[in-house]
């Protein structure tokens, strides 16, 4: 099961005007402006999702602490699940994975525009990644993905025709002409043509090593 450990972080309209040091009022405007995406409580209040803060900071090309940063950024949603197929691929199997993962969000992205935009939205716990998309740099989307907390760090699945080592994710000598690090990694690996029962139980070994991480 996706685990619920990791809170999403929300930030009230005061926090938000102490991040980007302003006034209270002003966090209020950019809200009722429609700058700034938030909801309210029951009370009236505004409250406002740590990915949404994020996505304005970045359009408006503010920066906040690193403290404030590691805990907006650190918190990728456990429930959902990126996909990264060819279309036809992702269709002929969509009502499968449905069926195989109901307590998951599924989303679905084909190119690389697509999937960083998600990516940056969503904050996806886990993503299935088909390394022949064209027009990748995969060495550098792992990197990227994994090593900065603005992606939530989420598990990766490589889904590969084989050029990839299933030990560590990394691509096989043959293959290293066509990108330009050999480090890239990845949680699983798994082959062509899709297993849809070897996905499933890679999910479930992900997540109990989600488990131990979180409850350690």
């Amino acid at each position: 099961m996706p685990k619920s450990g990791r809170r999403v972080r929300i930030f009230s309209a005061l926090e938000v005007a102490n991040i980007c040091g302003v006034v209270n009022q002003t966090a209020i405007n950019w809200i009722r402006n429609g700058h700034l995406k938030a909801f309210t409580t029951p009370g009236g209040q505004y409250r406002i999702y740590a990915k949404d803060l994020a996505a304005f900071l970045d359009k408006r090309g503010m920066s906040a602490s690193g403290e404030v940063l590691q805990v907006m950024m650190e918190n990728a949603d456990w429930n959902t699940f990126l996909v990264a197929l060819e279309p036809s691929l992702f269709d002929s199997i969509k009502d499968a994975l449905v069926n195989l993962f109901p307590e998951y969000v599924i989303i679905q992205a084909s190119d690389w525009f697509e999937i960083g935009r998600k990516l940056t939205e969503e904050k996806p716990g886990f993503v299935l990644l088909d390394t022949e998309l064209p027009g990748a740099d995969i060495s550098k989307f792992i990197t990227t993905v994994k090593d900065d907390s603005f992606f939530g760090k989420p598990n990766v699945i490589f889904l590969t025709d084989g050029s990839l080592n299933i030990q560590n994710g990394r691509r096989s000598n043959a293959d290293e002409s066509k990108h330009s690090h050999s480090d890239s990694y990845a949680d699983a690996v798994l082959k062509k043509p899709l297993d849809l029962d070897q996905l499933k139980a890679t999910m479930r070994d992900l997540e109990k090593q989600l488990d131990m991480v979180i409850t350690a």
